[in-house]
């Protein structure tokens, strides 16, 4: 085990990545369930209000039609759920910046507001994991009401039509279920396999039972989606034959992982091809020790454990949007909600991917301006244009946002700005011109927030996390010298132990990419994953889920 602790040499202050930023990668495997979604929620109402002569309202339909952006990812079960309290955040957000707008003229109390509701609305997004598009769809909505002309006796009305929209959003996004009602346990499982066999080509090579460092990525990345894997059938709360299936195959794309140089890639792939449409889930036969229920860990922490850790998130945001729109106001720009959005857009988990999110989303306005400047001709030439062109923008921000968040604000930027016209017709030169000083603004006192407020207390949680990964891979090992521990208690412990490694090697990257704090156990780090994933690999094969060749050697390697 790792019971000693190597001193580390990282610098207190870490290098701000370039390299990469604008790279695109593999878009996500749904990409097309939010961009169809959003298309579906948004072009009904908003033809509609065309046909109906009132176009004027149709940011607060787009409030509601914008739901259907969340929780793709989850099983039905879970989405239903999680999207009703999408929606009421969406529209506890308009209701707080209508209200507002509604009670003072004062540029600089409806900022301040602007900027508590984007903190709010970071953390609780952050802390509820609610996933992409996370806080900025909500901060976008509720700032831009800041700035909407209202009165009191309207809001009701306008939050009114929020709601029908957002109740439609909640029908598009579940109306999949009818088709393929385990749709997305499935693909979160092809996931983990395709992770698993991907890490299983390397062969482990470079070190004991698959630790070695140069593929410690892919490893990673395998048990982050094998994780999700659990995730996803933990939310699926009524037992059936199809989540057991799923169940061996997530365990198989474990054991894979444990043991790469045993597993069989090949297998793994064809697994989860298998998943795809509407057929059997194939079956990964376990041995009797290991298929009793397999679900016996919870990973999750309870919401207010979660919060806690996010107060210097929470504080950057409110700073760095109150600053933000400050500034702008200062410059004279007429819509400083485009400066605070801005700046609620960049905070991510540490501050070299904060650093990140700010270039991209630099780059993606700028260019994005460009292309309204192209298309803003064609969406003058009616109000049907400029509805249609604002649909196949939203279309295309889904398509291009998970290759890169740049790409996406090529389309979300001038879907933005044409969003603006449904109240009546802007200067496109002005648009564009406001549009580019309020994110160069934003991007740079964001981030100055984020610099200033750092979070000081990661290190305090990789020490927690080397902690719960030293006692689990402990327990593990005990069980592994009794001559005959309890199958129950091995898989479970095998479960604890996964989760343990993983919630290290998350909690070590977090903390890498953050400033101005104590330097950090990287060899600790390593030395205790290596030691996790040989005992892992050596309950593995105790359980019988891999060849017996070994396992004496490997049972004692995993001892402390």
């Amino acid at each position: 085990m790792s019971s000693t602790r190597p001193t580390s040499t990282s610098p207190p202050v870490r290098r701000l990545p370039l390299a990469g930023v604008l790279r695109a990668g593999r878009p996500s495997d749904i990409w097309f369930k939010p961009a169809l979604s959003v298309v579906a929620a948004m072009a009904p109402p908003n033809l509609t209000l065309l046909a109906l002569g009132r176009l004027d309202l149709a940011m607060y339909t787009t409030a509601g039609s914008l739901c259907a952006l969340y929780a793709h990812n989850r099983p039905y079960a879970a989405r239903a759920g999680a999207l009703v309290w999408v929606v009421l955040s969406m529209l506890g957000g308009l209701a707080v910046a209508l209200v507002a707008a509604s009670l003072t003229g004062s540029a600089v109390v409806l900022v301040t507001v602007g900027a508590l509701l984007a903190a709010a609305q970071k953390v609780l997004c952050d802390a509820t994991r609610i996933g992409p598009p996370g806080n900025v769809v909500l901060s976008f909505v509720s700032s831009a009401a800041l700035f909407a002309p209202q009165t009191l006796d309207q809001v009701p009305g306008h939050l009114a039509l929020a709601t029908a929209t957002g109740a439609w959003a909640w029908l598009v996004c579940m109306a999949p279920a009818l088709v393929r009602p385990h749709g997305p346990e499935r693909r979160a499982t092809a996931t983990a396999l395709k992770a698993a066999a991907a890490y299983a080509d390397t062969r482990g090579t470079g070190g004991t039972g698959g630790t070695g460092q140069g593929h410690a990525p892919a490893r990673a990345a395998g048990y982050a989606a094998v994780h999700a894997a659990w995730q996803s059938l933990l939310a699926t709360r009524a037992p059936s034959r199809t989540r057991h299936a799923l169940e061996r195959l997530v365990v198989r794309a474990e054991v894979a992982l444990a043991a790469p140089a045993e597993a069989d890639a090949g297998q793994l792939r064809a697994w989860a091809r298998a998943l795809r449409g509407t057929g059997p889930v194939p079956q990964a036969g376990l041995p009797r020790s290991a298929a009793g229920e397999l679900l016996g860990v919870a990973a999750a922490r309870s919401l207010w454990a979660r919060l806690g850790p996010l107060t210097p998130l929470a504080v950057r945001t409110a700073l760095g949007c109150a600053l933000a729109g400050y500034a702008s106001l200062a410059l004279g720009i007429g819509r400083p909600y485009w400066a605070l959005v801005t700046a609620a857009s960049l905070y991510q988990a540490n501050t070299a991917l904060t650093w990140s999110r700010a270039v991209q989303r630099v780059v993606g306005n700028v260019v994005g301006v460009l292309v309204f400047a192209a298309v803003v001709p064609l969406a003058h030439l009616g109000q049907a244009a400029l509805v249609l062109c604002c649909v196949a923008f939203s279309f295309g921000a889904e398509a291009l946002i998970s290759r890169n968040y740049w790409l996406g604000s090529l389309c979300v930027t001038p879907m933005a700005l044409l969003i603006t016209e449904f109240a009546g017709y802007q200067a496109p030169g002005e648009l564009m011109r406001e549009r580019v000083v309020d994110t160069v603004v934003g991007a740079l006192v964001g981030f100055a927030a984020a610099v200033a407020v750092t979070d000081r207390g990661t290190g305090d949680r990789v020490e927690r996390a080397l902690a719960a990964a030293d006692r689990a891979c402990e327990h593990a090992a005990r069980l592994l010298a009794e001559p005959d521990p309890d199958p129950a208690a091995l898989e479970s412990a095998r479960r604890g132990l996964a989760v343990a490694l993983a919630g290290l090697r998350a909690t070590a990257d977090a903390a890498a990419g953050e400033w101005w704090q104590r330097a950090l156990p990287r060899e600790r780090v390593v030395l205790t994953e290596q030691s996790g994933h040989r005992t892992l690999a050596a309950t593995a094969r105790r359980q019988g889920l891999l060849p017996d060749q070994g396992a004496a050697t490997e049972t004692e390697d995993a001892r402390p």
